[in-house]
């Protein structure tokens, strides 16, 4: 797939085309996709697709709306989906705050997201790369008794936005990765642990890390047992500190502080984490993996602090939750060609500390090092606040990582986990949803085990 304006000049021609008093937003996509797994040193699967999206929203001038899409570019199927906007708009519900993005004045930052290397990576190439992982972590350790899945993926896409209001912009992105499971067995128990690589081309893919990941996770959970209950100190590894955070930062989106189902509305200017924290929703950052220079209605992105030393900043808004709000928009609108823009974290990052994990675990006795968590999207209450999930880990005495448990429920509440955070760490990770964090410390969890 080459790079071609002719993306931008269809979404621009067609939200040239708005009647009188109609505003007209068109989303317009293409990407092409790999995905290559291996087993037992071949290949298992192997799928490659190409994918096209338009999406056109109109908003009539008594406030109705209207959108379509589909997943083609004709220019016949293109007039149709235009065509069903309009028709869509004249059921809807006139809605005072309706309306398509216009430029705000924000300066887009350059940033080159497009790794031709990836477009220049043959099958073969990426054939060898999953059938070696899966080769690497079978050989990392006697006690692993095979590999559950290990591939290799990548997709490269661009995407165009543009409004009878004045936006026209273009973006495009390349991004690849490698996963694998490995499965350790000792006797009749057997263990899983996952390894991830991820990057913008192949060269910055990180085999023998992912690999070595793996096997750890795996063979260190070997012989877990269900520990007693008790209140404890747990230290939360980048992807779990990302996860726990990615909630809260839901929690901040304009459109769940507007329906009343946030814990966190109408405390902006307030003290709701302890002050090591430091929390920003950055897309200009390109370390990150969701990173673009613009949103998801064609407004340059931004930094957008939400929580800074522990205080609420304030909160993520698309075009329509900023007028409503008054706040205006953040640049924080997420979107597909398939659906309509909703405010939501692009790039999230935790700001690190000072300290590595070994330096942090040397300092710790009676701790739980925490490797996974479960039944997070029916352990948490995303309106209260209410926290209660399952977990896998190993505990931390006397400065050393010591037994693996298993089996144990950690419970406090989201508001309570963020001021109780007594120390971050300065290993900050980027994942592959784009999200970035480093080692996060909790003091005084409840631990329910037997």
């Amino acid at each position: 797939m080459t790079s071609s304006p002719e993306l931008l000049d269809l979404a621009t021609r067609v939200a040239g085309m708005a009647q009188g008093g109609e505003q007209v937003e068109v989303y317009a996509s293409r990407g092409r996709a790999t995905s290559v797994k291996a087993y037992e040193g071949e290949v298992e699967s192997f799928t490659s697709a190409e994918s096209f999206g338009i999406g056109v929203r109109v908003v009539r001038a008594d406030k109705r709306q209207g959108f379509a899409s589909a997943g083609s570019l004709d220019e016949g199927i293109v007039a149709e989906v235009l065509a069903d906007a309009r028709d869509n708009a004249a059921f809807a519900e006139p809605d005072e705050w309706a309306g398509v993005a216009e430029p705000d004045g924000v300066d887009v930052t350059p940033i080159e997201l497009w790794h031709p290397a990836l477009l220049e990576l043959g099958t073969e190439a990426k054939v060898a790369l999953a059938i070696e992982l899966e080769r690497v972590v079978r050989a990392g350790d006697p006690r692993i008794a095979g590999v559950r899945s290990a591939a290799y993926g990548d997709s490269a896409g661009e995407g165009a936005v543009a409004t009878s209001t004045g936006i026209a912009v273009y973006d495009r992105a390349t991004f690849c990765h490698l996963a694998v499971t490995a499965l350790a067995r000792d006797g009749d128990e057997t263990q899983v642990g996952g390894g991830v690589a991820v990057g913008r081309e192949p060269g910055e893919l990180d085999l023998a890390e992912a690999a070595a990941d793996a096997v750890e996770r795996a063979t260190r959970l070997l012989g877990a047992r269900q520990p007693p209950s008790q209140r404890l100190t747990v230290v939360l590894e980048p992807r779990l500190a990302a996860t726990l955070l990615g909630i809260v930062g839901g929690m901040l989106r304009g459109d769940v502080v507007l329906k009343g189902r946030s814990p966190f509305a109408d405390r902006v200017g307030e003290q709701i984490a302890s002050p090591l924290l430091t929390y920003v929703d950055d897309p200009t950052d390109h370390r990150s993996l969701a990173a673009d220079s613009h949103d998801g209605e064609g407004l340059a992105t931004r930094r957008n602090a939400l929580i800074a030393d522990g205080v609420l900043q304030g909160f993520l808004h698309d075009t329509y939750t900023g007028r409503r709000s008054g706040a205006g928009s953040t640049g924080s609108a997420v979107r597909g060609s398939r659906s309509t823009p909703t405010p939501g974290l692009q790039a999230p990052a935790l700001r690190p500390g000072a300290r590595d994990l070994d330096t942090i675990v040397a300092g710790l006795d009676g701790a739980l090092l925490v490797q996974s968590m479960h039944g997070l999207h029916s352990g948490v209450n995303a309106v209260s606040g209410d926290f209660s999930v399952g977990a896998d880990g190993v505990m931390i005495r006397d400065g050393a990582l010591a037994e693996p448990v298993r089996e144990v429920t950690l419970a406090s509440t989201l508001q309570r986990l963020l001021l109780d955070v007594v120390e971050v760490g300065n290993d900050l990770e980027w994942l592959p949803g784009g999200s970035g964090a480093p080692t996060l410390v909790i003091a005084d969890v409840a631990l329910s085990g037997k």
